[in-house]
């Protein structure tokens, strides 16, 4: 049984229907506790309207023609919106960076936290000091990051890992939309890309994190996102970054860089093992939008504790 809602059909006199529409679903994801519920009402129009989200924002302000079965088509969006299922799986695509990703059910939705660590990756591989720059995504997901580096930077020669055959399937059909040149493998990424060893300038990842034992805030993430993409392998959350730093440590060579997101409590324990290994210089953690501690970014030293030429 539908939950009471909002009508469906606009009041007679409504000059503008459709901002009749999104105000009454924007206050029904706001009782049911959407975190955004003025935005994602104006996503769910725009994917049933067919356009974007900065075209509603224009009809809010002056109006638009609705075509016929939009009042339901909309309002049962909103009611599923309003069960918690994610935004990104109703309307099947997320936005990062300058992309716009396929996402759905099997893949972890890209945060837009995480378009700092991409961003922080393509600055490190522009600084590399050479020509075609390598860069390893560790993790990968639905490929975000890997695409993002091979969409800002395409002399890069970028490689993309996923150890979960849903997600893979997500990141080989956004390589394969968007045309962009990214080597995408299936497999562990603790043991990946043996022919690159000592050669990769750039690796990033955005690895499962979130300790064991603990429930995600978000009702999207602890019912929807897969636990495979979530959680770290350990108490603290921090067993599979540990691995990821190890493989990078392999990967990288002299002066490469290892740019890896974190949860906001856990950068100064990733610093400790950073330093503390004799195989990293210029260990540093990196802020978010929301001033959260969100990346670490290191130097691979070589064998005599020095950074390598091209470091930066």
């Amino acid at each position: 049984m539908r939950p009471p809602a909002w009508p469906r059909s606009p009041t007679r006199e409504a000059v503008n229907p459709l901002r009749e529409f999104v105000r009454g679903a924007a206050g029904q994801l706001a009782a049911a506790g959407v975190a955004s519920p003025e935005p994602d009402a104006i996503e769910l129009a725009a994917h049933v309207l067919g356009t974007d989200a900065r075209e509603v924002r224009r009809a809010l302000v002056v109006g638009m023609p609705l075509p016929p079965g939009f009042a339901e088509r909309f309002g049962d969006l909103v009611e599923e919106r309003a069960r918690r299922i994610p935004l990104q799986h109703l309307t099947g695509r997320a936005y990062f960076r300058r992309l716009t990703l396929a996402v759905g059910p099997g893949v972890f939705i890209p945060r837009p936290e995480t378009e700092i660590v991409a961003g922080l990756a393509i600055e490190a591989a522009q600084a590399a000091g050479v020509a075609e720059p390598i860069v390893v995504d560790l993790c990968t997901g639905s490929g975000a990051i890997a695409l993002a580096v091979a969409d800002e930077l395409p002399t890069a020669q970028v490689y993309a890992v996923e150890v979960s055959d849903l997600a893979h399937a997500w990141a080989r059909r956004n390589l394969e939309t968007l045309a962009l040149a990214v080597e995408l493998r299936l497999g562990d990424a603790t043991t990946a890309f043996d022919e690159l060893v000592g050669l990769v300038d750039v690796v990033v990842s955005n690895p499962p994190y979130i300790p064991v034992g603990q429930v995600p805030v978000d009702a999207e993430v602890a019912q929807h996102d897969p636990h495979l993409a979530l959680f770290g392998g350990s108490g603290d959350g921090l067993a599979i970054p540990r691995a990821i730093v190890s493989r990078a440590a392999t990967l990288l060579r002299p002066g490469g860089v290892l740019v890896m997101e974190h949860a906001d409590t856990q950068g100064a324990a990733l610093l400790r093992t950073l330093g503390g290994s004799g195989l990293w210089l210029d260990p540093e953690d990196h802020r978010d939008l929301t001033a959260r501690p969100r990346a670490i970014r290191a130097r691979r030293a070589d064998a005599r504790g020095a950074a390598g030429p091209g470091a930066g």
